[in-house]
């Protein structure tokens, strides 16, 4: 068994009431982490294991760690976590249901893992990520992150000058399609049956972006295993390397419905996130939400920068807590501990 493999192994939930938990073991849970273990503060990582980013090769647009692998970031950075007395534990959260009080202003939460494990936190850091929905296009789904791409700033310096084709899902798809024509001068836009008013298609004729309107039937694989093209319902093979997509981009909620936190929907069905405010403070008292999970377009450093932002701010909230009941003990003529 690898040093990897072994503190894994070794992570394991307290049976005692920790500070705080992370919901989600991504950037801004990590980092949200990282900020209350530095603090002396019990900390707990969920991490369902499942990134948003797995597939892609390495991440970009993050000064400094441009290039590195997503797992790599992750991996350091659990490891960072861990060194200062934090956990993280790989599960998934089937319910998170607030718990009795600790007392005034120091709300409890408890976790129920898939597996049947609990946690009891008094804090919680909702930082699961989102969800990209695909168009449904044949073929499309298995050259996610590789030859289908959706962010011009994370994958558009590694498919540049290349033959690209937009796949038009919704009004976003048309600024899309003129963020990818920076990268290249051979660029398609498949309408998909959407409609494009006449000046659209006049900016995109200036920017000599061809239009096809007939429907996408499928993606056709290449030898290499990567994509060849798109074949229309009219027969017609369109050759192209790359194909670029806007996603809906949902929220991951599972196991969190008993927080009962708010939720944003964008417009046109282009996505649904959790509300928040000020770094990541939500309407729930004890609840804080950071990353993907409520910033849809946040890249991997923004939301590092939401998870230790929000991770500062919960311990501030603790700290004030904790001398608030120091206080009440010593009023009361109770032994007061560190």
């Amino acid at each position: 068994m690898t040093v990897t493999a072994l503190a894994y192994a070794t992570d394991t939930l307290p049976r005692t009431t920790v500070d705080a938990v992370m919901i989600g073991g991504g950037a801004a849970g990590l980092n949200g982490a990282l900020m209350l273990a530095r603090s002396r503060r019990s900390v707990v990582v969920i991490d369902s294991g499942t990134p948003r980013n797995a597939p892609a090769e390495a991440m970009h647009g993050f000064i400094v760690l441009d290039g590195m692998p997503p797992a790599e970031l992750l991996e350091q950075g659990r490891e960072q976590v861990r060194h200062y007395g934090g956990r993280v534990v790989f599960g998934e959260v089937a319910s998170t249901e607030p718990a009795a009080a600790g007392g005034e202003g120091d709300p409890r939460f408890t976790l129920t893992l898939a597996d049947g494990r609990t946690l009891t936190a008094r804090r919680v850091l909702v930082a699961t990520g989102l969800r990209d929905v695909l168009p449904d296009v044949p073929g499309l789904a298995e050259h996610w992150g590789r030859g289908v791409v959706h962010c011009p700033y994370c994958h558009g310096w590694e498919v540049r000058d290349e033959p690209i084709g937009a796949l038009a899902i919704g009004p976003a798809s048309v600024h899309h399609a003129l963020l990818f024509r920076q990268l290249t001068d051979d660029l398609v836009y498949f309408t998909r049956g959407i409609e494009l008013d006449e000046d659209t298609r006049a900016r995109f004729a200036a920017r000599a972006i061809l239009i096809v309107d007939t429907p996408v039937q499928d993606v056709v694989k290449s030898e290499d295993g990567g994509i060849a093209g798109v074949r229309l319902t009219d027969g017609t093979f369109a050759a192209r390397r790359v194909l670029a997509v806007t996603t809906r981009m949902h929220a991951r909620t599972e196991g969190l419905d008993g927080l009962k936190l708010p939720m944003v929907d964008l417009p046109d069905d282009m996505g649904r996130h959790f509300a928040s405010g000020t770094a990541g403070t939500t309407e729930v008292p004890g609840v804080w939400v950071a990353g993907n999970a409520t910033d849809l377009t946040a890249k991997v450093g923004a939301a590092a920068a939401a998870g230790a932002l929000a991770g500062a701010h919960i311990n501030a909230h603790l700290a004030t807590a904790d001398t608030d009941a120091a206080l009440a003990a010593a009023q009361g003529g109770a032994p007061v501990t560190a």
